[in-house]
């Protein structure tokens, strides 16, 4: 398990909701979310924020499923709620993610918007492997979000909100 202080308290991990596939051509960073993708995005934000888990500060993957994922969350939090692209988080590894959650020290809580295996590989360095295999056996599913929460001996994750 991976140690983070001061703040964040509280860490959200959204990965991107269902992209369609690449058109002959088109780069995979530019793939947009399917018309499923769009509707689970819109569902998790609304139940994320319906159990009031609302974040200081999104930081989202600048590919564009990404980004369409991340405004789903920003129709529903409040106006306050900064967000940020980051290019590290495509093709990023889980330290960047770490990283980047860390350098967050005036912030309370933060959610990061990015890519499998990323954000999988980021929940079990922060809750440990087999805990994540427990709570997720299967995966993390697109449009998934983790709630993730500081105690005093880490990590646990406290949450898992989907479609």
């Amino acid at each position: 398990m991976t140690s983070i202080s001061p703040p964040p308290s509280r860490i959200y991990l959204l990965r991107h909701a269902a992209a369609q596939q690449a058109a002959p051509g088109q780069k995979d960073f530019d793939r947009p979310l399917s018309d499923n993708g769009y509707a689970a995005a819109e569902i998790v934000a609304e139940e994320a924020v319906d159990k009031g888990y609302k974040p200081d500060l999104v930081i989202s993957s600048t590919a564009l499923r990404c980004r369409q994922t991340a405004e789903a969350m920003r129709r529903v939090v409040t106006p306050s709620t900064e967000f940020r692209f980051v290019d590290a988080l495509y093709n990023g590894t889980p330290d960047i993610c770490l990283s980047l959650i860390s350098a967050q020290t005036d912030q309370n809580s933060v959610m990061l918007v990015a890519h499998n295996p990323i954000i999988e590989l980021t929940l079990a360095a922060l809750i440990g492997h087999e805990a994540f295999a427990d709570a997720l056996p299967n995966g993390f599913p697109t449009a998934g979000l983790a709630v993730v929460d500081a105690t005093p001996s880490g990590w646990a994750l406290t949450d898992f909100v989907t479609e």
